[in-house]
């Protein structure tokens, strides 16, 4: 029997980029299409506010996005209130609120919870799972800088950073 040639050759490994944000709360900040150019994937984790953000992001990348608790309105109702999305194989769960978490991520084989809503970033491994919060994009608390994350997913290997942006 011959050999399979992509057991031998396989393809060269890609990282994936995905720009993560949340509680834009009406104001896309203008540095955001530079940083997230070229991100393969963007999620916006509620607090969206205004559905002209969503067009702005979605010229940008493929977009995912959920509703939270500030959005309202016929443009947010058909946002889910949480998604399962695949990406370079893994499963991200996105909400807005981690409080309203009803899932176990290891039961579910989940590899990365997203949230928002407390406008500050944050990241934590619990076990194999990487918790992140982006921070606000907009009005952020405790008198941090408005934020963003972006998440390198290559196999199995997860990375995220934040970065800040300019206020003025």
């Amino acid at each position: 029997m011959p050999a399979d040639p992509l057991r031998h050759n396989p393809p060269p490994a890609t990282t994936i980029r995905v720009g993560v944000i949340s509680d834009t709360h009406g104001y896309l900040n203008p540095a955001i299409p530079s940083i997230f150019k070229g991100v393969d994937r963007i999620i916006h984790t509620g607090d969206i506010e205004s559905p002209q953000i969503l067009v702005v992001l979605a010229r940008i990348a493929a977009l995912d996005a959920v509703r939270g608790n500030m959005d309202f309105g016929k443009w947010a109702a058909p946002l889910p209130r949480e998604d399962m999305i695949s990406i370079g194989g893994i499963t991200i769960y996105a909400l807005h609120d981690l409080t309203r978490l009803e899932l176990d991520p290891d039961a579910a084989d989940v590899q990365v919870v997203l949230s928002g809503h407390t406008h500050m970033p944050e990241a934590s491994w619990r076990g194999e799972c990487l918790y992140l919060n982006p921070g606000s994009a907009s009005l952020p608390r405790s008198g941090l800088a408005p934020s963003v994350a972006l998440l390198d997913i290559l196999g199995p290997q997860i990375n995220y950073r934040f970065i800040d942006l300019p206020t003025s």
